[in-house]
């Protein structure tokens, strides 16, 4: 019997290198046992496809409305990016559209689902992202090492960690590498600017994926400032390092670490987020600590991100009745 043809739209591709290029991706490998896969930017009328999978509400939007219009009757499933769920379906025409005409709605993390208006959190289902378990390496004691992983734009808010690195010493033995490229031109410059300013801070632009999930495998901490996420990726990869995580307080980092997780600090809070570094740094050899308990914790979070949890859940929200 011939496999049925599943879409999976996405706006950006490889060359984007982003976590929605990332999730993609991974969703083909995953379905690619039970359907003919094919990654695309748009969907348009005439091409092939019996199940739609479309990621971002408003920037698939269109490729939403022309399968909904061509096959009514055929699955639709969207699968919503921090974008989507903390702006864009609060005023966005056709973000809404988008979500009213999708049979289904994935979220990437635990509270995705209550910022959606109420009547349409029955269709919603809850897919953590997932990759491979990578070994731990072993850390250097001399200092703290931190990572912080991201393109530089406003939604991961990297100016706080540009006041962050300002209030250290540079005698302090905190250093921070800093990774992604600058989407927005103006917040490279400010990287630059703090590296010169700063020398425990190194801003060291984008960098191929193995060679920044090697950093963060040496990383003691990662540190995660956004305003904005729908369930960071790049959270995932660092408890499946084996690397804890200082994270902003914001429901899209809470989904994924839990709501008892140790690790926030305040969206914005350079202060607090120093305070959360320097306890970590006081605490870098000791058996018990800050350092040891983010450690528990992630190390305990880390199963619901195995490859085989994803996959069941995305081949069963499939095969739903729609």
């Amino acid at each position: 019997m011939k496999k049925p043809f599943l879409c999976i739209v996405t706006p950006a591709l490889a060359d984007a290198n982003n976590g929605n290029w990332q999730t993609a991706r991974r969703w083909a490998r995953m379905l690619s046992g039970h359907y003919r896969v094919r990654v695309a930017q748009a969907w348009s009328e005439g091409d092939e496809g019996d199940v739609l999978l479309a990621l971002h509400a408003r920037r698939s939007a269109a490729s939403v409305a022309a399968w909904a219009q061509a096959h009514p009757d055929r699955p639709l499933v969207l699968a919503l990016t921090g974008t989507d769920l903390y702006r864009d379906i609060a005023s966005d025409a056709s973000a809404q559209r988008s979500l009213a005409l999708a049979h289904r709605l994935i979220v990437l993390q635990e509270q995705g689902p209550l910022a959606l208006p109420e009547a349409l959190r029955d269709k919603c289902r809850v897919v953590f992202q997932s990759g491979t378990r990578r070994q731990t390496l072993a850390k250097t004691t001399a200092h703290l090492r931190v990572v912080m992983v991201g393109h530089l734009r406003d939604e991961k808010w990297p100016q706080n960690l540009f006041d962050a690195a300002r209030l250290l010493r540079p005698d302090e033995g905190i250093h921070i590498d800093h990774i992604g490229a600058a989407i927005d031109p103006a917040l490279g410059e400010a990287a630059r600017a703090t590296a010169q300013a700063c020398l425990h801070y190194r801003w060291l632009g984008g960098l191929p994926r193995a060679a920044t999930l090697a950093r963060m495998q040496r990383a003691h901490l990662l540190v995660h400032t956004s305003r904005m996420e729908g369930g960071a990726h790049v959270l995932m990869e660092a408890l499946l390092c084996g690397t804890p995580v200082l994270a902003s307080h914001i429901d899209g980092n809470v989904g994924m670490l839990g709501t008892d997780y140790g690790g926030y600090f305040p969206p914005g809070d350079a202060p607090a987020l120093v305070r959360a570094l320097r306890a970590c740094r006081e605490d870098l050899a000791a058996p018990v600590g800050r350092l040891a308990a983010l450690q528990a914790q992630c190390e305990a979070r880390a199963p619901l991100f195995e490859p085989r949890i994803e996959q069941a859940a995305l081949l069963a929200l499939l095969q739903e009745p729609h």
